[in-house]
């Protein structure tokens, strides 16, 4: 399997890898960035490392990774990142049967193309890419899956533990490297929550980049003198002790971004931030609790399928109109009232 796109669209990819895995041995071929998601996962025998815009830049790098991906022998390739160049990538490598969707870039060197289901939750879609016909329908709860392991686990304890003990706090992640899902309100809320019923005394974690370490920082001023604390995570974990920690969160706060991917794979509830981008594009949360905040009546939305630097409109209403106390309702409601 190829997936060299986004750090999500690999955490979004796993449900497809535990129903590869149940035919035989699954190969995956990855950045170095989202390599490390893939870390101790069950259902991956080999990670193939493609340095596309590094190491393994141009035809040199395409025709290396290509003779390392033949060597291990593989008779179907599915291209979750449809590019062209992926697609050659498996075609060089002599893979015989190559699986892809009908409307990715790479579909004229596919030999099966499978419809693209606008539909669906983008881990649906990728997992359809596993049945031969490609008409299979999927499981209505399909959710990704992570394994970090213990050293990954004894790095977010070893951060929380500036905390009380015991204390389970609410993950905040305030960045997104697409400006226009960034909700400036993140501040305002941490200093909400340090006043209401309910909130005021649990302590607060910001994960993200070490770029978001800016956005932590207004989130920590914000709050009141007295109030629970605030421990600034960004740039201090790697991907898999991220989503450890927010396994041992009572809940995340997020923009659309990997983080809400990451505590989709750990179930911890999630209250999901969109603007420029809405669920129906397929990239919404699947925590077993989770609730979308969004903007209820703007016919710009959606204006990206990614989401723009800056508003084509000049207004960023979708994100700016997002008010604090919509965002703490839906924090109850997955919390169902218990912080």
């Amino acid at each position: 399997m190829v997936q060299t796109s986004f750090l999500g669209d690999m955490v979004l990819t796993t449900p497809l890898l535990a129903r590869l895995a149940r035919e035989g041995p699954v190969h995956v071929v990855a950045t170095p960035a989202n390599a490390p998601l893939l870390e101790g996962h069950p259902a991956v025998a080999t990670v193939l490392v493609y340095d596309k815009r590094g190491a393994d830049r141009g035809w040199g790098g395409l025709w290396r990774t290509a003779r390392a991906l033949r060597a291990l022998g593989a008779s179907r390739a599915l291209l979750a990142q449809g590019s062209l160049r992926s697609a050659a990538l498996t075609r060089l490598a002599g893979i015989p049967e190559r699986v892809g969707f009908d409307r990715s870039a790479g579909r004229p060197l596919y030999t099966r193309r499978i419809g693209y289901r606008a539909d669906l939750h983008h881990a649906q879609r990728l997992w359809q890419l596993g049945d031969p016909l490609g008409a299979d329908v999927p499981p209505p709860a399909v959710r990704p899956t992570l394994h970090p392991g213990v050293a990954h686990a004894a790095a977010a304890d070893a951060l929380l533990a500036a905390l009380s003990p015991g204390a389970a706090p609410v993950a905040l992640a305030p960045g997104s490297a697409w400006g226009t899902k960034r909700w400036p309100g993140f501040a305002a809320l941490a200093s909400a929550m340090a006043t209401a019923d309910g909130w005021r005394h649990v302590p607060l974690v910001v994960i993200g980049g070490g770029a978001d370490a800016p956005l932590a920082a207004a989130i920590t001023a914000a709050r009141p003198p007295g109030s629970a604390p605030v421990l600034d995570a960004t740039g201090r974990l790697p991907l898999l002790a991220t989503a450890a920690l927010l396994a041992r969160c009572t809940a995340l706060v997020t923009n659309d971004s990997l983080p809400l991917h990451l505590a989709s794979a750990m179930e911890t509830p999630t209250v999901a931030l969109f603007g420029p981008t809405v669920p129906a594009l397929g990239f919404g949360p699947l925590a077993p609790a989770s609730r979308v905040v969004e903007h209820p009546n703007l016919p710009c939305r959606p204006c990206h399928a990614h989401g723009p630097a800056t508003c084509p409109l000049r207004h960023f209403r979708c994100m700016g109109e997002l008010s604090v106390p919509q965002v703490l309702g839906a924090l109850h409601a997955v919390t169902r009232g218990a912080p």
